[in-house]
């Protein structure tokens, strides 16, 4: 096969060896190792084209059944010029919640990081500016992961009360 008629998966694989890939509705999906990921999305960007980072969000697979990780990490691309889609997953499990930032291939990686950071605490090494984006600095807790209580666990208690004439 071409390089130009080789598909991203396949470039991948002959560069990156075998990595499990799935397909739903012509939608493709492949699952990277962590510390080939940087690799991967830089070869994606790089020599495949994909270059639109549409989405970063992550799963909590705490308590699914036959789940073998407790996050997944989910990046989602697109080559413009084809219109080709790419999933991307990234299993990590804790104490080490940490992957490569994207913010160097992909500056709209910055927010979509943050927001990740700030609802399920995983940590991206190389971002510039990884701090809480949508609670308070002084939170915690990391609200969308699956063992934090629907009621919360009284955080609010620790946070300034604005009266309607102070906002």
């Amino acid at each position: 096969m071409s390089a130009d008629n080789m598909t991203a998966i396949d470039a991948l694989k002959a560069r990156c060896g075998d990595m499990p890939v799935s397909e739903f509705r012509g939608d493709r999906r492949v699952v990277v190792a962590k510390d080939k990921l940087l690799d991967v999305m830089s070869l994606l960007k790089g020599e495949r084209g994909f270059d639109l980072l549409v989405d970063v969000t992550c799963v909590d697979y705490l308590n699914y059944r036959d789940a073998t990780s407790r996050f997944g990490l989910v990046y989602l691309l697109a080559n413009t010029a084809t219109n080709e889609r790419l999933t991307v997953r990234v299993y990590l499990d804790e104490p080490d919640l940490t992957v490569a930032s994207m913010v160097p291939l992909w500056a709209g990686a910055n927010w979509l990081e943050r927001e990740v950071f700030d609802m399920f605490g995983i940590q991206f090494d190389g971002h510039p500016d990884l701090r809480r984006i949508l609670m308070p600095e002084e939170f915690v807790a990391f609200p969308l992961r699956k063992d934090y209580p629907l009621q919360g666990r009284g955080e609010r208690h620790n946070f300034q009360r604005l009266t309607r004439s102070e906002a």
